[in-house]
Protein backbone atom coordinates (compact mmCIF):
# COMPACT_ATOMS: atom_id res chain seq x y z
CA UNK A 1 0.00 0.00 0.00
CA UNK A 2 1.40 3.38 -1.22
CA UNK A 3 2.62 5.99 1.67
CA UNK A 4 0.42 9.08 2.08
CA UNK A 5 2.46 11.82 0.59
CA UNK A 6 3.04 13.75 4.37
CA UNK A 7 4.77 10.40 5.18
CA UNK A 8 7.23 10.94 2.44
CA UNK A 9 8.37 14.22 2.40
CA UNK A 10 11.13 14.82 5.24
CA UNK A 11 10.20 17.53 6.65
CA UNK A 12 13.40 17.96 8.80
CA UNK A 13 15.03 18.67 5.31
CA UNK A 14 12.06 20.86 4.44
CA UNK A 15 12.74 22.79 7.86
CA UNK A 16 16.58 23.12 6.85
CA UNK A 17 16.06 24.55 3.27
CA UNK A 18 13.03 27.11 4.56
CA UNK A 19 15.88 27.96 7.11
CA UNK A 20 18.53 28.54 4.64
CA UNK A 21 15.80 30.46 2.74
CA UNK A 22 15.05 33.01 5.28
CA UNK A 23 18.72 33.37 5.97
CA UNK A 24 19.29 34.11 2.85
CA UNK A 25 16.23 36.53 2.39
CA UNK A 26 16.60 38.25 5.80
CA UNK A 27 20.69 39.27 4.67
CA UNK A 28 19.61 40.31 1.72
CA UNK A 29 16.65 42.55 3.30
CA UNK A 30 19.16 43.91 5.44
CA UNK A 31 21.85 44.85 2.69
CA UNK A 32 18.76 46.53 1.07
CA UNK A 33 18.11 48.56 4.22
CA UNK A 34 21.38 49.49 4.71
CA UNK A 35 21.89 50.62 1.19
CA UNK A 36 18.58 52.32 1.63
CA UNK A 37 18.18 54.14 4.52
CA UNK A 38 20.52 57.38 5.54
CA UNK A 39 18.31 57.25 8.57
CA UNK A 40 20.48 55.27 11.34
CA UNK A 41 17.77 54.90 14.03
CA UNK A 42 14.87 53.62 10.60
CA UNK A 43 18.01 51.67 9.34
CA UNK A 44 18.69 49.78 12.80
CA UNK A 45 14.85 49.60 13.43
CA UNK A 46 13.79 48.20 10.01
CA UNK A 47 17.27 45.45 10.74
CA UNK A 48 15.80 44.59 13.59
CA UNK A 49 12.51 44.10 12.39
CA UNK A 50 13.52 41.65 10.05
CA UNK A 51 15.60 39.23 11.89
CA UNK A 52 13.58 39.07 14.53
CA UNK A 53 10.15 38.84 12.82
CA UNK A 54 10.77 36.10 10.09
CA UNK A 55 9.59 36.26 6.90
CA UNK A 56 6.87 38.57 7.90
CA UNK A 57 9.41 41.48 8.85
CA UNK A 58 10.62 41.13 5.17
CA UNK A 59 7.05 41.93 3.70
CA UNK A 60 6.32 44.33 6.47
CA UNK A 61 9.79 46.52 4.56
CA UNK A 62 8.66 45.56 1.26
CA UNK A 63 5.07 46.84 1.80
CA UNK A 64 6.06 50.00 4.82
CA UNK A 65 9.37 50.62 4.34
CA UNK A 66 10.69 50.61 1.23
CA UNK A 67 10.14 54.53 0.22
CA UNK A 68 12.94 54.72 -2.49
CA UNK A 69 12.51 56.75 -5.43
CA UNK A 70 11.32 54.07 -7.74
CA UNK A 71 10.02 54.27 -11.26
CA UNK A 72 6.72 56.26 -10.56
CA UNK A 73 8.14 59.04 -8.04
CA UNK A 74 11.03 59.58 -10.25
CA UNK A 75 8.24 60.09 -12.75
CA UNK A 76 6.74 62.63 -10.33
CA UNK A 77 9.90 64.35 -9.77
CA UNK A 78 9.98 64.61 -13.39
CA UNK A 79 6.31 65.71 -13.98
CA UNK A 80 7.24 68.49 -11.35
CA UNK A 81 10.07 69.74 -12.52
CA UNK A 82 8.51 70.46 -16.23
CA UNK A 83 5.64 72.16 -14.56
CA UNK A 84 8.15 74.12 -12.76
CA UNK A 85 9.72 75.17 -15.71
CA UNK A 86 6.28 75.85 -18.05
CA UNK A 87 4.62 77.86 -14.91
CA UNK A 88 8.41 80.24 -14.42
CA UNK A 89 8.37 80.93 -18.27
CA UNK A 90 7.10 84.63 -18.98
CA UNK A 91 5.74 83.64 -22.98
CA UNK A 92 4.88 79.80 -22.09
CA UNK A 93 1.45 78.21 -21.72
CA UNK A 94 0.79 79.23 -17.88
CA UNK A 95 1.15 82.97 -16.87
CA UNK A 96 3.64 83.59 -14.23
CA UNK A 97 3.30 85.15 -10.56
CA UNK A 98 4.18 88.26 -10.81
CA UNK A 99 3.98 90.27 -7.31
CA UNK A 100 6.98 91.20 -5.37
CA UNK A 101 8.38 88.51 -3.18
CA UNK A 102 7.87 89.80 0.72
CA UNK A 103 10.72 89.86 3.31
CA UNK A 104 9.90 86.99 5.41
CA UNK A 105 10.58 86.55 9.40
CA UNK A 106 13.90 85.39 10.16
CA UNK A 107 14.99 84.46 7.13
CA UNK A 108 12.11 81.27 6.73
CA UNK A 109 10.82 82.06 3.73
CA UNK A 110 14.09 82.50 1.87
CA UNK A 111 15.49 79.18 3.04
CA UNK A 112 11.88 77.37 1.74
CA UNK A 113 12.25 79.40 -1.16
CA UNK A 114 15.86 78.33 -1.90
CA UNK A 115 15.24 74.58 -0.87
CA UNK A 116 12.24 75.09 -4.16
CA UNK A 117 9.57 76.80 -2.78
CA UNK A 118 7.49 79.68 -3.89
CA UNK A 119 8.45 82.88 -2.50
CA UNK A 120 6.61 84.74 -0.11
CA UNK A 121 3.62 86.63 -1.55
CA UNK A 122 1.94 89.47 -0.08
CA UNK A 123 -1.59 90.63 -0.45
CA UNK A 124 -3.71 87.58 0.19
CA UNK A 125 -6.96 87.05 2.84
CA UNK A 126 -6.86 84.54 5.37
CA UNK A 127 -10.14 83.04 6.47
CA UNK A 128 -10.24 80.06 9.20
CA UNK A 129 -12.55 77.54 10.29
CA UNK A 130 -12.32 75.43 13.34
CA UNK A 131 -14.93 72.41 12.56
CA UNK A 132 -16.08 70.70 9.31
CA UNK A 133 -19.28 72.09 8.89
CA UNK A 134 -18.08 75.38 8.74
CA UNK A 135 -15.72 74.45 6.30
CA UNK A 136 -17.58 72.32 3.81
CA UNK A 137 -20.19 75.15 4.21
CA UNK A 138 -17.46 77.50 2.57
CA UNK A 139 -16.30 75.03 0.14
CA UNK A 140 -19.77 74.24 -1.22
CA UNK A 141 -20.68 77.78 -1.88
CA UNK A 142 -17.43 78.54 -3.51
CA UNK A 143 -17.96 75.72 -5.67
CA UNK A 144 -21.36 76.81 -6.55
CA UNK A 145 -20.28 80.05 -7.90
CA UNK A 146 -17.35 78.19 -9.69
CA UNK A 147 -17.36 79.71 -13.63
CA UNK A 148 -14.14 78.30 -14.96
CA UNK A 149 -13.17 75.29 -13.37
CA UNK A 150 -12.84 73.54 -9.74
CA UNK A 151 -10.16 71.39 -8.66
CA UNK A 152 -10.09 69.29 -5.43
CA UNK A 153 -7.67 67.11 -4.15
CA UNK A 154 -8.19 64.65 -0.97
CA UNK A 155 -6.40 62.11 1.23
CA UNK A 156 -9.21 60.58 2.64
CA UNK A 157 -13.11 60.83 0.42
CA UNK A 158 -15.95 58.82 2.01
CA UNK A 159 -19.09 58.00 0.04
CA UNK A 160 -21.59 58.85 2.64
CA UNK A 161 -24.21 61.20 2.45
CA UNK A 162 -21.25 64.61 3.02
CA UNK A 163 -19.10 62.50 0.18
CA UNK A 164 -22.16 62.35 -2.01
CA UNK A 165 -23.13 65.83 -1.48
CA UNK A 166 -19.60 66.88 -2.51
CA UNK A 167 -19.78 64.98 -6.42
CA UNK A 168 -22.90 66.19 -6.74
CA UNK A 169 -21.98 69.67 -6.88
CA UNK A 170 -19.08 69.04 -8.57
CA UNK A 171 -21.26 67.33 -11.27
CA UNK A 172 -23.93 70.11 -11.40
CA UNK A 173 -20.66 72.66 -12.18
CA UNK A 174 -19.39 70.23 -14.94
CA UNK A 175 -22.66 69.83 -16.49
CA UNK A 176 -22.38 73.46 -16.22
CA UNK A 177 -19.52 73.63 -18.58
CA UNK A 178 -16.85 74.37 -15.70
CA UNK A 179 -13.53 72.36 -15.82
CA UNK A 180 -13.99 69.41 -12.84
CA UNK A 181 -11.14 67.95 -11.64
CA UNK A 182 -11.08 65.48 -9.03
CA UNK A 183 -7.87 63.89 -7.52
CA UNK A 184 -8.01 61.42 -4.62
CA UNK A 185 -5.06 59.03 -2.45
CA UNK A 186 -5.67 55.59 -3.91
CA UNK A 187 -5.03 53.75 -0.25
CA UNK A 188 -6.40 56.90 1.85
CA UNK A 189 -9.61 56.50 -0.16
CA UNK A 190 -9.23 52.54 -0.69
CA UNK A 191 -13.18 52.35 -0.95
CA UNK A 192 -13.90 54.52 -3.90
CA UNK A 193 -15.04 53.03 -6.67
CA UNK A 194 -14.74 54.46 -10.79
CA UNK A 195 -18.39 53.88 -10.10
CA UNK A 196 -19.13 56.30 -7.63
CA UNK A 197 -18.12 59.04 -9.86
CA UNK A 198 -20.47 58.10 -12.67
CA UNK A 199 -22.57 61.41 -12.53
CA UNK A 200 -19.47 63.75 -12.42
CA UNK A 201 -17.65 61.61 -15.06
CA UNK A 202 -21.20 61.89 -17.28
CA UNK A 203 -21.46 65.62 -16.96
CA UNK A 204 -17.91 65.99 -18.14
CA UNK A 205 -15.82 65.89 -15.30
CA UNK A 206 -13.08 63.76 -14.31
CA UNK A 207 -11.76 61.55 -10.99
CA UNK A 208 -8.27 60.36 -11.22
CA UNK A 209 -6.30 58.07 -8.25
CA UNK A 210 -3.03 59.45 -7.13
CA UNK A 211 -0.48 56.50 -7.54
CA UNK A 212 -2.62 53.58 -7.03
CA UNK A 213 -1.40 49.93 -5.73
CA UNK A 214 -0.92 47.62 -8.80
CA UNK A 215 0.63 44.23 -7.62
CA UNK A 216 1.87 43.10 -11.25
CA UNK A 217 3.36 46.52 -11.93
CA UNK A 218 5.22 46.46 -8.81
CA UNK A 219 3.71 49.05 -6.95
CA UNK A 220 3.33 48.04 -3.82
CA UNK A 221 4.13 50.51 -1.32
CA UNK A 222 1.44 51.10 1.12
CA UNK A 223 3.85 54.80 1.79
CA UNK A 224 4.26 57.15 -0.73
CA UNK A 225 0.41 58.62 -0.09
CA UNK A 226 -0.69 61.98 -1.27
CA UNK A 227 -1.71 63.51 2.30
CA UNK A 228 -2.71 66.96 0.28
CA UNK A 229 -6.74 68.58 0.64
CA UNK A 230 -7.08 71.07 -1.25
CA UNK A 231 -9.79 72.89 -3.21
CA UNK A 232 -9.38 75.70 -5.81
CA UNK A 233 -12.12 77.52 -7.84
CA UNK A 234 -11.31 79.59 -10.63
CA UNK A 235 -7.37 79.73 -9.54
CA UNK A 236 -8.95 83.22 -7.04
CA UNK A 237 -9.69 81.14 -4.23
CA UNK A 238 -8.33 78.30 -2.21
CA UNK A 239 -8.93 75.63 0.48
CA UNK A 240 -6.37 73.48 2.71
CA UNK A 241 -5.99 72.15 5.77
CA UNK A 242 -6.26 69.01 7.97
CA UNK A 243 -9.73 67.95 6.97
CA UNK A 244 -10.66 65.09 4.89
CA UNK A 245 -14.47 64.38 3.73
CA UNK A 246 -16.40 62.02 5.67
CA UNK A 247 -19.27 62.00 7.92
CA UNK A 248 -16.67 61.61 11.23
CA UNK A 249 -15.35 65.38 10.06
CA UNK A 250 -18.91 66.61 10.67
CA UNK A 251 -18.92 65.23 14.31
CA UNK A 252 -21.26 62.25 13.49
CA UNK A 253 -18.46 59.76 14.73
CA UNK A 254 -20.49 58.03 18.10
CA UNK A 255 -16.58 57.32 18.96
CA UNK A 256 -14.96 60.53 18.44
CA UNK A 257 -18.16 63.31 18.70
CA UNK A 258 -16.68 66.15 17.66
CA UNK A 259 -14.08 67.20 15.14
CA UNK A 260 -11.63 69.72 16.09
CA UNK A 261 -9.62 70.83 12.85
CA UNK A 262 -8.48 73.49 11.33
CA UNK A 263 -8.40 75.00 7.87
CA UNK A 264 -8.38 78.04 5.46
CA UNK A 265 -9.80 79.82 2.72
CA UNK A 266 -7.23 81.73 1.00
CA UNK A 267 -7.57 84.60 -1.46
CA UNK A 268 -4.82 86.16 -3.00
CA UNK A 269 -1.43 85.52 -5.36
CA UNK A 270 -0.99 82.50 -3.21
CA UNK A 271 -3.89 80.45 -4.60
CA UNK A 272 -1.29 80.38 -7.71
CA UNK A 273 1.22 78.36 -5.47
CA UNK A 274 -2.12 75.75 -4.54
CA UNK A 275 -2.90 75.48 -8.03
CA UNK A 276 0.62 74.93 -9.16
CA UNK A 277 0.97 72.23 -7.19
CA UNK A 278 -2.86 70.79 -7.92
CA UNK A 279 -1.69 70.63 -11.15
CA UNK A 280 1.92 68.84 -10.95
CA UNK A 281 0.13 66.30 -8.95
CA UNK A 282 -2.89 66.05 -12.22
CA UNK A 283 -0.16 66.16 -14.66
CA UNK A 284 1.28 63.23 -12.81
CA UNK A 285 -1.73 61.27 -12.31
CA UNK A 286 -3.95 61.28 -14.96
CA UNK A 287 -4.12 61.49 -18.94
CA UNK A 288 -5.74 64.69 -19.14
CA UNK A 289 -3.20 67.47 -18.93
CA UNK A 290 -4.19 70.94 -17.83
CA UNK A 291 -1.71 73.55 -18.69
CA UNK A 292 -4.18 76.33 -20.23
CA UNK A 293 -2.82 79.41 -18.79
CA UNK A 294 -5.97 80.72 -17.69
CA UNK A 295 -5.88 78.17 -14.36
CA UNK A 296 -3.64 81.36 -13.43
CA UNK A 297 -5.75 84.55 -13.46
CA UNK A 298 -4.34 87.79 -13.33
CA UNK A 299 -3.45 88.20 -9.16
CA UNK A 300 -4.87 90.51 -7.48
CA UNK A 301 -4.71 91.67 -3.80
CA UNK A 302 -7.56 90.20 -1.77
CA UNK A 303 -6.36 91.11 1.69
CA UNK A 304 -2.90 91.70 4.13
CA UNK A 305 -1.53 88.52 5.22
CA UNK A 306 1.69 87.27 3.71
CA UNK A 307 1.41 83.85 2.78
CA UNK A 308 4.18 81.44 1.30
CA UNK A 309 3.20 77.60 -0.01
CA UNK A 310 5.31 74.84 1.12
CA UNK A 311 5.18 71.38 0.30
CA UNK A 312 7.56 68.14 0.35
CA UNK A 313 7.25 64.57 -0.55
CA UNK A 314 9.23 61.51 -1.14
CA UNK A 315 10.26 63.03 -4.58
CA UNK A 316 12.43 65.43 -2.70
CA UNK A 317 15.82 65.16 -1.61
CA UNK A 318 15.97 67.60 1.54
CA UNK A 319 12.40 67.60 3.04
CA UNK A 320 11.17 70.86 2.97
CA UNK A 321 8.42 71.23 5.47
CA UNK A 322 10.87 69.51 7.74
CA UNK A 323 13.43 72.25 7.29
CA UNK A 324 11.70 75.09 7.49
CA UNK A 325 10.06 73.68 10.59
CA UNK A 326 13.48 72.96 12.50
CA UNK A 327 14.50 76.06 11.06
CA UNK A 328 11.07 78.32 12.96
CA UNK A 329 11.67 76.43 15.53
CA UNK A 330 15.35 77.72 16.23
CA UNK A 331 14.64 80.93 15.53
CA UNK A 332 11.69 80.87 18.08
CA UNK A 333 12.31 83.77 20.95
CA UNK A 334 9.42 83.25 22.93
CA UNK A 335 7.04 80.73 22.18
CA UNK A 336 6.23 77.46 20.17
CA UNK A 337 2.94 76.31 19.84
CA UNK A 338 2.08 72.96 18.52
CA UNK A 339 -1.39 71.28 17.40
CA UNK A 340 -1.26 68.24 16.10
CA UNK A 341 -2.92 64.73 16.45
CA UNK A 342 0.38 62.69 16.01
CA UNK A 343 3.40 63.75 17.55
CA UNK A 344 6.42 61.44 16.42
CA UNK A 345 9.47 63.86 15.82
CA UNK A 346 12.79 63.28 14.53
CA UNK A 347 16.19 63.23 16.77
CA UNK A 348 16.73 66.69 15.31
CA UNK A 349 13.04 67.95 15.74
CA UNK A 350 12.85 66.41 19.23
CA UNK A 351 16.08 68.22 20.61
CA UNK A 352 15.39 71.60 19.16
CA UNK A 353 12.63 71.43 21.01
CA UNK A 354 13.56 70.24 24.19
CA UNK A 355 16.07 73.32 24.25
CA UNK A 356 13.58 75.74 23.31
CA UNK A 357 11.94 74.74 26.37
CA UNK A 358 15.36 74.71 28.57
CA UNK A 359 15.77 77.78 27.67
CA UNK A 360 12.43 78.57 28.93
CA UNK A 361 10.41 79.54 26.09
CA UNK A 362 6.91 78.71 26.04
CA UNK A 363 6.71 75.43 24.71
CA UNK A 364 3.01 73.85 24.38
CA UNK A 365 1.67 70.64 22.68
CA UNK A 366 -1.81 70.46 21.96
CA UNK A 367 -2.45 66.65 20.82
CA UNK A 368 -5.84 64.51 21.49
CA UNK A 369 -7.10 63.06 24.86
CA UNK A 370 -8.32 60.00 22.89
CA UNK A 371 -6.39 58.31 19.99
CA UNK A 372 -7.38 57.17 16.65
CA UNK A 373 -4.32 55.32 16.30
CA UNK A 374 -2.99 53.74 19.43
CA UNK A 375 0.77 52.76 17.84
CA UNK A 376 1.47 56.75 17.17
CA UNK A 377 -0.13 58.01 20.60
CA UNK A 378 1.65 55.37 22.37
CA UNK A 379 5.01 56.38 20.89
CA UNK A 380 4.14 60.06 21.26
CA UNK A 381 4.01 59.76 25.32
CA UNK A 382 7.38 57.88 24.86
CA UNK A 383 8.95 61.79 24.20
CA UNK A 384 6.52 63.67 27.06
CA UNK A 385 8.87 62.56 29.71
CA UNK A 386 11.49 64.33 28.86
CA UNK A 387 9.79 67.07 27.22
CA UNK A 388 8.02 67.51 30.32
CA UNK A 389 11.25 67.68 32.45
CA UNK A 390 12.36 70.02 30.21
CA UNK A 391 9.56 72.14 30.47
CA UNK A 392 7.14 71.73 27.78
CA UNK A 393 3.46 71.85 28.77
CA UNK A 394 1.38 68.97 27.32
CA UNK A 395 -2.04 69.61 26.58
CA UNK A 396 -4.93 66.63 25.50
CA UNK A 397 -7.69 67.81 23.90
CA UNK A 398 -11.31 66.63 25.09
CA UNK A 399 -13.97 67.84 23.56
CA UNK A 400 -13.65 65.22 20.92
CA UNK A 401 -10.83 64.46 18.58
CA UNK A 402 -7.89 66.79 17.93
CA UNK A 403 -6.79 66.69 14.08
CA UNK A 404 -5.40 70.32 13.33
CA UNK A 405 -1.96 70.70 12.28
CA UNK A 406 -0.78 74.21 13.89
CA UNK A 407 2.38 75.52 14.24
CA UNK A 408 2.58 79.01 15.96
CA UNK A 409 5.98 80.45 16.47
CA UNK A 410 5.92 83.80 18.89
CA UNK A 411 3.88 86.91 17.60
CA UNK A 412 3.97 86.97 14.04
CA UNK A 413 4.53 82.94 12.26
CA UNK A 414 2.33 80.14 11.90
CA UNK A 415 2.00 77.16 10.01
CA UNK A 416 -1.49 75.76 8.80
CA UNK A 417 -1.67 72.49 6.39
CA UNK A 418 -1.94 68.80 6.16
CA UNK A 419 1.35 68.24 7.66
CA UNK A 420 1.75 66.13 11.32
CA UNK A 421 4.54 66.45 13.32
CA UNK A 422 5.48 63.19 12.78
CA UNK A 423 8.11 61.17 10.31
CA UNK A 424 5.10 59.89 8.17
CA UNK A 425 4.42 63.24 7.43
CA UNK A 426 7.79 65.10 7.94
CA UNK A 427 9.79 62.64 5.71
CA UNK A 428 7.40 60.04 3.50
CA UNK A 429 3.60 61.83 2.93
CA UNK A 430 3.21 64.10 0.05
CA UNK A 431 2.19 66.72 2.25
CA UNK A 432 1.78 71.08 1.77
CA UNK A 433 1.32 73.98 4.27
CA UNK A 434 0.31 77.64 4.57
CA UNK A 435 3.31 79.95 6.18
CA UNK A 436 1.82 82.48 7.21
CA UNK A 437 2.86 86.29 8.74
CA UNK A 438 0.10 87.97 9.29
CA UNK A 439 -0.61 89.78 13.05
CA UNK A 440 -4.24 89.27 12.69
CA UNK A 441 -4.36 85.80 11.60
CA UNK A 442 -1.77 85.12 14.71
CA UNK A 443 -3.73 86.69 16.76
CA UNK A 444 -6.82 84.48 15.64
CA UNK A 445 -4.97 81.37 15.91
CA UNK A 446 -3.88 82.22 19.58
CA UNK A 447 -7.15 82.75 20.79
CA UNK A 448 -8.41 79.48 19.34
CA UNK A 449 -5.35 77.78 20.80
CA UNK A 450 -6.32 79.07 24.52
CA UNK A 451 -10.11 77.92 23.81
CA UNK A 452 -8.75 74.34 23.18
CA UNK A 453 -6.00 74.55 26.29
CA UNK A 454 -9.22 75.77 28.23
CA UNK A 455 -11.00 72.57 27.77
CA UNK A 456 -8.45 70.23 27.12
CA UNK A 457 -6.08 68.08 30.09
CA UNK A 458 -3.13 69.22 31.18
CA UNK A 459 -0.65 66.53 31.60
CA UNK A 460 1.37 66.79 35.05
CA UNK A 461 4.87 65.56 34.86
CA UNK A 462 4.64 63.72 38.47
CA UNK A 463 1.67 61.84 37.68
CA UNK A 464 2.73 60.81 34.31
CA UNK A 465 6.30 59.78 35.88
CA UNK A 466 3.83 57.34 37.80
CA UNK A 467 1.84 55.58 34.99
CA UNK A 468 2.24 51.83 35.08
CA UNK A 469 5.02 49.71 33.81
CA UNK A 470 3.23 47.85 31.19
CA UNK A 471 2.38 51.26 29.81
CA UNK A 472 5.86 52.20 29.73
CA UNK A 473 6.45 49.03 27.95
CA UNK A 474 4.10 49.46 25.01
CA UNK A 475 5.52 53.43 24.77
CA UNK A 476 9.14 52.10 24.16
CA UNK A 477 8.19 48.81 22.11
CA UNK A 478 5.75 51.98 20.34
CA UNK A 479 8.50 54.26 20.16
CA UNK A 480 11.01 51.67 18.44
CA UNK A 481 8.52 52.29 14.87
CA UNK A 482 8.70 55.67 15.43
CA UNK A 483 10.92 55.82 11.67
CA UNK A 484 7.80 54.45 9.91
CA UNK A 485 5.13 56.42 12.17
Amino acid sequence: MPLPLVAIINWQEVTGWLALAYLALSAGTVFWILWLKRDSTAAVAWCLTVIFIPYIGILLFVFFGYQSVHRPIRRKRRHAAAYKVRVERSDGTVRPVTVEPAAGWQGVSELAQSLGADPLLPGNRVDLYYDGRAAYDAMFAAIAQAQHHVHMQMFIFRYDDIGKKFIDALAERASAGVQVRFLYDAVGSWRLRRRMFAALCEAGGYAEPFLPVKLFRRRLQINLRNHRKTVIVDGKVGFTGGLNVGGEYLGLDPFFGPWRDTFLRLEGPSVASLQRLFLEDWDFSAADTARDQSFFPPVTKAGDAEVQVIWSGPDQELKIIREVYFAAITRAKSRIWIATPYFVPDVGLFDALCLAARSGLDVRLLCPFRPDKWVPFLAARYYWNELLTAGMKVYQYTAGFMHAKVLLIDDEWASIGTTNFDNRSLRLNFELTCLIESSDVVRELEAQFLRDFAISIRVDRDRFMERPFVGRMAENASRLLSPLL
